[in-house]
């Protein structure tokens, strides 16, 4: 929602999801035994409220996109991912509750606070132009990861169902940001597996021709070998389960090493068996 943005840097690597919403999600592998997941530690979500809960979810994040993913950083703490919009957002957290560490993380940039940097981080990277009559009451969400040791379903949907939450008591309605998909493919860099997904998903996943949006680097996708038999990442099959819509084709990020596919998620189209568990409507 760069980096996730809105579906998360780095977890779509490593998380497979048996059933996005509604079910566990279980690392690649296999289904976790009962025993191992009675072993997970209690779970606390909570909103950051002081600079330092902030610092320890930079810190995550840097250990996720700079550590795992090889994104190439400009920030002025070292070990932390730290940009221009990090003051302006709201920090979602989920920590062990035992240790206090913070494993997993979104970030929210809020309407109001939007106006007051001035963009979006996904005005970056894309020509919002005709998002214009949804900025009211949209979201942004960004910066999603979650620590290698805990990347199951508990983390995923104790931060879903947070975000959902604060959508609803907010009144707000739209949630976009950049889904990140590797530039990496079996051990080559290249974009055809950015190419190949999108080519799957605008047959049934794009948006309305007036939600469109432009890259402004775009991934040239017409010189890439885009019929690759892939599946998009976890976190993205995650986001179309629950009805998001593409909203045109993906930018290049060199910083991140991605791929990044501009997406959006609207309150209304969340379909009906999802509703409950997020909304509690």
């Amino acid at each position: 929602m760069s980096g996730v943005e809105f579906l998360g840097n780095g977890l779509q690597q490593s998380v497979s999801m048996a059933h996005t919403a509604g079910g566990a999600a279980v690392a690649t592998g296999g289904t976790p035994s009962r025993a191992a997941a009675s072993l997970r530690p209690e779970l606390r979500v909570t909103w950051a409220r002081h600079q330092d809960e902030v610092r320890a979810a930079q810190r995550l994040r840097y250990e996720v996109f700079a550590g795992e993913m090889g994104a190439r950083l400009s920030t002025p703490i070292a070990g932390h991912d730290i940009d221009l919009f990090d003051n302006f957002c709201e920090h979602l957290l989920v920590c062990e509750e035992e240790t206090g560490q913070v494993i997993g993380t979104y970030r929210v940039l809020t309407p109001v606070q939007a106006q007051r940097v001035g963009s979006t981080y996904s005005d970056t990277e894309f020509d919002l132009t005709r998002l214009r009559s949804l900025r009211e009451r949209m979201v942004e969400l960004g910066r999603s990861c979650v620590h290698r040791d805990h990347r199951h379903g508990g983390v995923i949907m104790a931060l879903w169902s947070a975000l959902g939450a604060f959508m609803v008591r907010n009144r707000l309605d739209t949630m976009i940001g950049c889904a990140s998909i590797p530039m990496m493919h079996q051990g080559v860099v290249s974009g055809d597996l950015a190419a190949s997904i999108w080519t799957q998903v605008q047959v049934n996943h794009l948006a309305p021709i007036e939600y469109r949006v432009r890259p402004r680097l775009p991934l040239p996708v017409e010189q890439l070998n885009g019929s690759l038999d892939v599946e998009p990442p976890a976190l993205i099959k995650g986001y179309l389960r629950l009805g998001a819509k593409v909203l045109g084709p993906p930018a290049w990020d060199p910083d991140f090493n991605s791929a990044d596919l501009p997406m959006m998620m609207r309150i209304d189209e969340l379909p009906a068996r999802y509703r409950k568990h997020f909304l509690g409507a």
